[in-house]
């Protein structure tokens, strides 16, 4: 349904994207993750048509998107990033029949407010909603034409948790209905409860592309853990030799000022219970301790080094 390789594209000599490859495939939802800058919403907009790549290609539903006519347009829906391009003095209530007096065999426009939960401000100017609300007016726009295919921009962007929720409900709905879906997000909450897959992009490529529990699963920590206070040099190097009796082929790294992980390998016992001696020696308080699969946030944290996520909620 949406097939891109090779894409490649740089800004002022920056490369932005440095040969990208991701197929979506018929009724996948397939959630893009990646730190801002990463060229998340550069590779969506070339996939809507908006923008044009350096090298590589774009397919969406077998057509060039900058090149599909009307007929494509009409199957493939998009929402926008911030809702951008909402006409401020309008309001919900007319956007909405305008967007969906362009297709036959579109939805109505009364039934699109009230299934993205608009009824209440749908006289409302666009210009007085808060951002999650034109979020969600943004979302109906792009459900206009009853599309096969959606690409959504942060679609649960500056909701508040009841309008998220709803907001998940709807898009899982619409990838049950058979729908394929393409979504960036910063909100892991969003990949946990909806994507069949997810792709991560990092300095220029996806660095990891699949389903949200194996990329877990391959994450390379064995142990993570946090202490109430800075310990001493000597005291780090006497715990990374008790590690490394314990297991040579691990070893302590710092993740913080006073978080440290040990990787690679597989969580076991003895090092737990090593990590509880030596800080019960040194007058140290283990805050956290978290042994074996990685969290989803860890995995993208370990794979990006970007912090700028919301965990899941």
């Amino acid at each position: 349904m949406i097939e891109i390789a090779g894409l490649r594209v740089a800004y002022g000599g920056r490369t932005v994207l440095d040969g990208v490859d991701l197929v979506v495939r018929p009724g996948e939802l397939v959630a893009l993750l990646g730190p801002n800058g990463a060229g998340k919403t550069t590779t969506v907009e070339i996939a809507e048509g908006y923008r044009t790549a350096d090298a590589g290609t774009v397919r969406v539903l077998g057509e060039d998107p900058r090149r599909g006519g009307p007929r494509l347009r009409a199957r493939v829906g998009l929402m926008l990033q911030g809702g951008a391009g909402l006409e401020p003095r309008a309001t919900p209530r007319d956007l909405v029949r305008l967007y969906t007096a362009f297709h036959d065999g579109g939805h109505r426009a009364d039934e699109l407010i009230d299934q993205v939960g608009l009824a209440a401000v749908a006289g409302t100017r666009v210009r007085r909603l808060s951002g999650g609300e034109r979020q969600r007016l943004a979302l109906a726009i792009a459900l206009a034409g009853d599309p096969e295919v959606l690409i959504l921009d942060e679609p649960t962007a500056g909701m508040d948790p009841e309008a998220r929720r709803a907001t998940r409900d709807l898009v899982a709905s619409l990838r049950s209905e058979g729908r394929t879906i393409l979504l960036t997000t910063h909100d892991l909450g969003d990949v946990e409860r909806l994507a069949d897959r997810v792709a991560i992009l990092a300095r220029g490529r996806i660095v990891v592309d699949d389903t949200p529990d194996a990329v877990v699963r391959g994450g390379m920590v064995a142990v993570r853990f946090r202490l109430h206070a800075p310990p001493s040099a000597g005291a780090l190097e006497q715990l990374s030799g008790r590690i490394a009796v314990l297991d040579p082929a691990s070893h302590l790294r710092p993740a913080g000022e006073t978080t440290f992980e040990i990787a690679p390998g597989a969580a076991s016992a003895d090092v737990v219970v090593a990590i509880a001696g030596w800080a019960a020696t040194q007058g140290l308080l283990i805050v956290e301790l978290h042994a074996g699969a990685a969290s989803l946030e860890e995995r993208y944290l370990e794979l990006t080094g970007d912090r700028d996520v919301e965990a899941v909620a």
